[in-house]
């Protein structure tokens, strides 16, 4: 029972939407993880009714809806803009769909009040939208969405709209309330760190088809292709160029062993999170990396800085461009100056690589790599 989605394919002015996406969805909470134009809402889109798919089949407990209209759906939604009735008291808007389903007044009136408790605007029920802040509304609509008997829950970046604490707190509410919650939860998000707090079983989209499942963490941890690697990554992975053969990999004028890089020499896209960066050496063997201060972003809890690695120090290695761009992510608030000299250091074992043409990690173990550090060329 739960969610099935089978080879469903959908196509806009022939460019395709979504391509051959198949997955079996259990009830509990599901993320669906992608940079914008992943293909999240079509998706859900497709799985509410409010889109026919081109090709493929929905199937929600066993049975076949995907010709089926909207309303005749057991499926909710909920939109990164909210919506309400403008009319309508905040009790109203969330006892709505309580109401066409005919559920007694005893037990409607309990089950708003519980749903508008958990969005903490129990003491609102009185008020219309016009008189809510936008992150009021937004609750609102969810609670309305929860509130209903559905079962399908989808939820298309619903935290957007709210302030940083209060996504904070529901986002863990809402991880706890889905765990155990009889009905398949959907909850679409661009960002890394929401997917990664949920700890739930994850689905990488990208460019309308699925890249990969599994759980989150795991994904993080050991991305199996680049792509994943990058939707799992906030702020943006480094990306650095490099050759891979006879057991090493070199880049940007440094070279390690790397018993995943067999065979002839071929070009790798290394992949270094931004955190991994150091200014300073922290192990014998971290790679060094010389380099320009281009910009020092203080955030006051973090300082991204950004640099440029020397052009002198690129190397032989092909598609390496003169002035590759680096940002390492340092802790608290530190001061550099636009074109002082600057060491970056990476622990070759923080290193991913992935083969440039086909984008997936070079092997299994080619993370691992042992000691031995040199430099190129």
């Amino acid at each position: 029972m739960g969610l099935i989605l089978d080879d469903i394919g959908l196509s806009y002015r022939g460019e395709p939407w979504l391509s051959g996406v198949t997955l079996d969805i259990p009830s509990g909470l599901t993320v669906l993880l992608g940079p914008s134009g992943a293909g999240k809402t079509t998706l859900m889109r497709v799985v509410a009714g409010l889109v026919q798919p081109d090709s493929g089949r929905v199937l929600v407990n066993g049975s076949d809806v995907t010709g089926m209209s909207v309303r005749k759906r057991s499926v909710a939604f909920v939109y990164q803009q909210f919506i309400n009735y403008p009319s309508m008291t905040v009790y109203d808007n969330i006892a709505s769909p309580l109401r066409l389903s005919g559920m007694p007044r005893a037990e409607l009136d309990a089950r708003v009040r519980e749903v508008a408790g958990q969005m903490g605007i129990g003491r609102l029920l009185d008020r219309r939208p016009a008189e809510l802040s936008g992150g009021q509304q937004q609750r609102t609509a969810i609670g309305r969405a929860l509130a209903r008997p559905a079962d399908v829950l989808l939820l298309d970046e619903p935290l957007a709209n709210l302030d940083y604490k209060l996504r904070e707190q529901l986002r863990g509410e809402f991880a706890e309330m889905f765990r155990d919650a009889g009905r398949v939860v959907l909850w679409a998000t661009a960002e890394p760190a929401e997917a990664l707090g949920f700890a739930a079983p994850t689905v990488v989209l990208g460019e309308g088809r699925v890249l990969h499942t599994g759980d989150v963490g795991e994904l993080y941890r050991h991305p199996p292709m680049l792509a994943v690697a990058a939707a799992l990554s906030d702020p943006p992975i480094n990306l650095l160029p490099g050759v891979a053969g006879n057991g090493r990999i070199a880049c940007l004028g440094v070279s390690f062993d790397a018993p995943g890089a067999r065979g002839a020499s071929r070009p790798v896209t290394l992949g270094v999170r931004p955190h991994q960066v150091a200014i300073g050496r922290r192990r014998p063997e971290d790679l060094e990396l010389p380099a320009e201060v281009r910009l020092a972003e203080v955030t006051g809890s973090a300082t991204f800085l950004h640099l440029v690695v020397r052009e002198r120090d690129a190397g032989a290695v092909e598609g390496a461009p003169a002035g590759t761009h680096l940002v390492a992510e340092l802790p608290g608030t530190q001061q550099f100056t636009p074109g002082e000299p600057a060491r970056a250091f990476v622990d070759p074992s923080d290193v991913f690589v992935f083969d440039r043409t086909t984008g997936r990690v070079l092997a299994e173990d080619a993370t691992e790599v042992e000691m031995g550090v040199e430099r190129s060329g």
